[in-house]
């Protein structure tokens, strides 16, 4: 089979879905497939009519690659592509809107607020800001609405801090989520499936120092994994079912990561959703599929298949 592995890109997670793609392209090698890669750039549409594909795996990660719009245009040319479609994708990748979503179909997620930069420079908004942080307490995370990769993130003690870190948040995305501060155990539970849905083992997350932030994720030995996650069996199981229910509001297909923090009562509060989770060496996902008896070769091929029981 012909499949083209979409990797790179010009997003700010660009050096880490080049290691996801080139990983995979030589899974998909080693399983016998004839590959193309492609370093997505202005001339993706006109390549990728030239080159006959079967499939594409998209190994892309933030903007561009996770938010639907990689999606369309696959859709508008007819290839079959790996992961959820666009629908899925957009939600996913909109924290707020996905956030949405989770609390109108009864699944836990921290209290949050979102504000826009437009709302700063033609509102006022900076002055809801102090009410905003009274309202969720201290500390309280600030995110990018629309980002990947922990880029953005920081982790507020105070009102004295909060106006900066939305300032640097707002150079990710345009949008800006305040969102409550759980403590807890965070962990993350991958997905794979269409009709028939099967949860990997579930991984917990233990950073050396401070957030599981992008150089906790990316950096080998930064962070400690556990998997399966060193949870009561009970809770465990409210984890994964969690994780199923966040999978299916969004209406996903193949595969997905849900990112979790468990409190300090057990309750799982659903951090976000990954469209397209990474494939490097330190990444969850092959974590995940390793503790439960899948080699990323046969991850990968898991996944191609997943893709193409998708079109028929």
């Amino acid at each position: 089979m012909r499949i083209g592995v979409l990797m790179g890109g010009r997003s700010l997670e660009r050096d880490i879905s080049l290691r996801s793609g080139r990983r995979v392209s030589r899974a998909l090698q080693a399983l016998g497939h004839d590959v193309v890669e492609f370093d997505v750039d202005e001339n993706l549409v006109p390549n990728l009519k030239r080159a006959g594909l079967d499939l594409a795996y998209i190994a892309l990660h933030g903007k561009f690659g996770e938010d639907g719009t990689v999606q369309e245009l696959l859709e508008i040319l007819g290839i079959p592509y790996t992961g959820p479609g666009v629908f899925s994708s957009a939600l996913g990748f909109n924290k707020a809107l996905s956030k949405e979503v989770f609390i109108r179909n009864g699944i836990p997620t921290p209290p949050f607020f979102v504000l826009s930069e437009a709302t700063f420079e033609e509102m006022g908004a900076l002055a809801a800001l102090a009410t905003a942080g009274q309202k969720l307490g201290y500390p309280l995370v600030v995110k990018p609405v629309a980002q990947g990769s922990a880029l953005g993130v920081r982790v507020v003690d105070n009102e004295v801090a909060l106006p900066e870190a939305v300032r640097s948040a707002l150079h990710y995305d345009d949008r800006v989520l305040l969102e409550k501060f759980v403590p807890g155990t965070e962990v993350a539970v991958s997905i794979l499936g269409n009709r028939e849905l099967e949860a990997l083992p579930v991984v917990e997350i233990v950073p050396h120092s401070g957030f599981f932030d992008f150089e906790s994720r990316y950096t080998l030995g930064a962070t400690d994994y556990y998997c399966p996650a060193r949870l009561p069996e009970e809770t465990a199981e409210r984890v994964v079912e969690a994780a199923i229910k966040a999978h299916r509001s969004l209406e996903c297909q193949n595969l997905s990561r849900v990112d979790i923090i468990v409190d300090r009562e057990g309750v799982p509060m659903v951090l976000e959703l990954n469209i397209s989770p990474g494939m490097t060496e330190s990444s969850l996902l092959p974590l995940a599929a390793e503790a439960a008896g899948l080699s990323f070769k046969r991850l990968v091929e898991r996944l191609v298949d997943l893709a193409l029981e998708k079109y028929t």
